[in-house]
């Protein structure tokens, strides 16, 4: 997955710099074409000649220096990369990459690259630890970039903790393993269903949840990023989608997601209901607005149609999962929608637990398939959530077929 790649190595001004020259040189062996980019205070570290040598390619550290007259150096360079990798990533080049700064060649470099970009930090376990970084890195997560998180020991500063550059042998893996699985789904139709229903009362008010959809879109994001081909069904949320693989319909009503998601789960091969849909609607709605009373008022409430169990019948060739949003019990009660709505696979999802739920940019789910294979997935980034169900279902996909 490394050899005949084009990797554009961003090295920036931290003491772990040297450990990039090591990266450098065991990427050129594994027969990848390598140029280096380095800040200015990453040169104050490292010689770029030494970078040079080890890549047999020019190193680029100045923005205007423009080596080839015909070609704008940090374009062309953005255009010429297969897989982008920062290491080190300081808290500087993280902040200015969050935040759309382009002030060198390497954020400017950035900001232009299509490619996929991967991440490994390397500073002071404080540094690391600091609110402003940590959301830093939680934007570019969210964002499709991919980190390689630092291990724990002891740092040049004298601390002990979680902040030194992982290894060269160990960045590279991780890099490769990602990059054959990011055609997983290259071919593939998936459906997927995010965010809450509205349904209505009278002109103002209408019966919700809690639903942001993040969860939903996190998945239509990675699944994207596999080449798969998704369309998303979107209940009204304020979330963005930007990849032109994912195809969104928004959808307001229970009633309206039942019949999109029918639309198009013929065509579909994967189909993911991660949506919070409202069980019950008003079986009467106000044509003008409800005025206060001296008395109460009661709402009579009907069943809206169960979309899960409704797709589980008719299914044939699909792979279908749902979410089972649950504060008390929820493997149990997971399991049994499980087998009652005919699914491959139930995403338990315990909203009581702390970092889960709904609203929030982390999660702790577990996978049960029909088999009663269990897989926790503890507490991570929604993104990453999404990135591990993708390729468990692909698993079961695999292991059906063989």
């Amino acid at each position: 997955m490394i050899r005949n790649k084009n990797i554009l190595l961003g090295v920036s001004g931290g003491i772990a710099a040297y450990k990039a020259c090591a990266l450098t040189s065991k990427l050129n062996q594994q027969g990848a074409d390598v140029k280096v980019i380095m800040t200015e205070n990453a040169a104050k570290f490292v010689s770029p000649l030494t970078f040079q040598a080890l890549s047999r390619n020019p190193v680029y550290i100045d923005t205007f220096d423009e080596k080839d007259p015909v070609k704008i150096a940090h374009i062309d360079l953005a255009d010429w990369a297969d897989i982008t990798l920062l290491a080190p990533a300081t808290a500087n080049i993280l902040g200015k990459l969050a935040n759309g700064i382009a002030d060198d060649m390497l954020s400017t470099v950035l900001l232009a690259t299509q490619s996929s970009v991967y991440i490994a930090p390397a500073m002071n376990v404080h540094m690391y630890a600091h609110p402003a970084v940590i959301a830093n890195m939680k934007k570019l997560d969210s964002r499709g970039c991919h980190f390689i998180e630092p291990g724990a020991g002891y740092l040049a500063c004298g601390y002990v903790g979680k902040g030194r550059l992982e290894e060269p042998e160990s960045i590279i893996s991780a890099v490769a393993e990602h990059q054959g699985g990011k055609a997983l789904f290259a071919g593939k139709k998936v459906l997927i269903s995010a965010g809450p229903t509205q349904e209505k009362i009278d002109p103002v008010r209408f019966l919700t949840n809690r639903s942001s959809g993040k969860m939903g879109f996190a998945l239509a994001e990675a699944a994207a990023h596999l080449e798969a081909d998704v369309t998303l069904v979107a209940g009204p949320v304020t979330l963005q989608t930007s990849n032109e693989r994912i195809k969104r319909v928004d959808i307001v009503t229970a009633e309206e997601m039942y019949t999109k998601m029918h639309e198009h789960f013929q065509t579909s091969d994967i189909v993911i209901k991660a949506a919070a849909v409202s069980d019950y609607r008003p079986k009467h709605i106000y044509d003008n607005k409800m005025k206060k009373q001296s008395d109460d008022w009661y709402i009579e409430m009907e069943r809206t149609q169960d979309i899960l169990q409704s797709l589980g019948e008719v299914k044939d060739h699909q792979f279908l999962a749902g979410f089972a949003a649950e504060t008390a019990n929820p493997i149990e009660y997971g399991i049994s929608k499980l087998h009652k709505k005919s699914l491959d696979a139930i995403i338990v999802n315990d909203v009581a637990a702390e970092g889960a739920g709904f609203g929030g940019d982390t999660n702790v789910v577990t996978y049960v398939n029909k088999s009663g294979e269990k897989e926790e997935l503890s507490l991570r980034s929604k993104q990453e959530i999404a990135e591990e169900i993708l390729k468990l279902i692909a698993r079961d996909m695999k292991d059906e077929t063989t």
